[in-house]
């Protein structure tokens, strides 16, 4: 007989024992807990794996689901306007009619580049921050805010521009981010202040009003580290996430070409917020270039939530390549892109590697070690319980050359490799080298996840066994697979 499962079912394991018995070839007649066939990937995999989200739009920043909608705006390459689109999926965002909400004037102040909107939902109405130059020095930066009292943020007739956000100097300033915390809220922005050397340092103050700061600003960090001074001294582009009883802030550092990634702050959330102390930065990057994805210069983050209510996605922009002919500041491919953002057991977050092309990415957990990850380690797969590199654990499932059912699993990190067979245990090898029965395997659901059967040999398929992943008989925990 014949029934479907859905792909959710298959990746979350949640199959009965009527649909093994039916995968086995059974005469049970009913597949009792087999869910409906989803529609996207966001309802199976938490988050879209369209890619870009949005073509030609750096600095992305993506709302919560507000009223069964997300909204969307970035930084355009004319650099001349502020927009705005929504959509009630992330995948939708990619196709989302677009709103010009706000052009800068032809000469004078705000003339010059507009730079890094965000959108943002405060006591029901509606805020744009963004930064914007004059027309006789476009990098003569400073804060301004945008409101809106309407429900949709896309119609533009609702939006009239407050004025500039007064700091404490009158210097270069931009990419303004607000959050509340505690009955307070925030803001986050960079500036150069005059006395320190820098082209930008990050500053916190609570806020008296959504346009107006209520304490002296606090610096909590300054580019110091050898991957925040490549090219220029900068840290900017800052993104709040409170979770796990810490507030994680993420910044950008260094020129915007190739050398551009992601540090991270981190208070704990019951701190006083505007003590320089509080704040500690993690030494090395969080998010850089990956040559290996040709994802290259990520950075300028902001953070949502996937469909399901409970994945956290980064959002964030990087270019497809690296050589970029004159100031990259010009070059207009960078992407608006979005993926999932993991966490480790200690509640810090794993960001691994801006993912390239593809589609959906699983991670894998034998039955047998419902803490352990499959991991890749000098080309040979294993089980790991205590996992800090997110993208050796990273996979995806793709077509077969022997067709059917049968499938490929390529690493997230090495696109350019499948795990094969070899010598009875599992490895990734290059995929223009690989024998196809051989880096060829069937899923089939059963109880509690899905058993990876061999292409070029039915009657076995991987199992763990004491941190290796090898070819045998199915039988038990160790031949099932939770993914997630």
């Amino acid at each position: 007989m014949g029934f479907d499962i859905s792909r959710r079912t298959l990746l979350r394991g949640g199959i009965g024992l009527a649909a093994v018995g039916a995968v086995a070839g059974s005469t049970a007649s009913s597949v009792a807990d087999a869910a409906p066939e989803p529609r996207t990937d966001a309802e199976i995999y938490g988050v879209t794996t369209k890619d870009p989200l949005v073509e030609r739009r750096a600095d992305p920043f993506v709302t919560h689901r507000i009223s069964g909608m997300y909204y969307f705006t970035g930084s355009v390459p004319e650099y001349d306007r502020v927009v705005v689109r929504g959509a009630p999926t992330l995948a939708g965002l990619g196709d989302a009619a677009e709103t010009v909400v706000w052009r800068r004037p032809a000469s004078g102040t705000m003339g010059g580049h507009i730079w890094a909107p965000e959108l943002h939902r405060i006591d029901n109405r509606w805020y744009i921050y963004f930064a914007a130059g004059d027309s006789d020095d476009v990098f003569r930066v400073r804060m301004y805010v945008l409101e809106s009292a309407l429900a949709d943020p896309r119609d533009a007739s609702g939006w009239r521009l407050l004025g500039k956000i007064r700091t404490e100097w009158d210097s270069f300033s931009l990419d303004a981010t607000t959050f509340a915390h505690r009955g307070k809220r925030y803001l986050v922005w960079a500036q150069g202040e005059p006395e320190i050397a820098v082209n930008s340092s990050l500053y916190i103050a609570e806020m008296a009003s959504p346009w107006t700061l209520a304490t002296k600003p606090t610096r909590i960090t300054t580019p110091t580290r050898s991957w925040e001074i490549l090219g220029y001294r900068v840290n900017e582009g800052p993104a709040v996430l409170i979770r796990n009883g810490r507030i994680f802030l993420t910044f950008s550092a260094s020129a915007t070409d190739s050398r551009y990634c992601m540090g991270l702050l981190t208070a704990d959330a019951r701190a006083n917020l505007l003590d320089r102390a509080s704040w500690v930065k993690t030494p090395d990057p969080i998010f850089v270039t990956d040559p290996r994805t040709r994802r290259y210069g990520p950075g300028h983050n902001s953070f949502t939530v996937a469909e399901d209510g409970e994945t956290d996605v980064l959002v964030y922009h990087a270019r497809d390549y690296r050589d970029i002919a004159g100031d990259p500041l010009y070059d207009p491919n960078r992407h608006a892109r979005v993926q999932k953002l993991y966490w480790h057991r200690d509640g810090t977050p794993l960001f691994g590697v801006p993912v390239g092309s593809g589609g959906p990415i699983v991670r894998l957990t034998p039955g047998d070690s419902p803490y352990g990850f499959v991991r890749h380690l000098d080309f040979a797969l294993r089980v790991d319980t205590d996992l800090r590199e997110l993208a050796d654990s990273q996979y995806r499932f793709g077509p077969s050359a022997l067709g059917g059912s049968f499938e490929t699993i390529t690493s997230v990190n090495h696109p350019d490799r499948v795990v094969c067979v070899v010598d009875g245990s599992l490895r990734l090898v290059p995929s223009s080298t690989a024998d196809p029965g051989a880096a060829s395997f069937t899923r089939v659901p059963v109880r509690g996840g899905v058993a990876l059967r061999l292409a070029s040999d039915a009657a076995r398929c991987v199992r763990h066994e004491r941190g290796k992943l090898v070819i045998g008989r199915q039988s038990g925990a160790a031949s099932v697979f939770r993914l997630s």
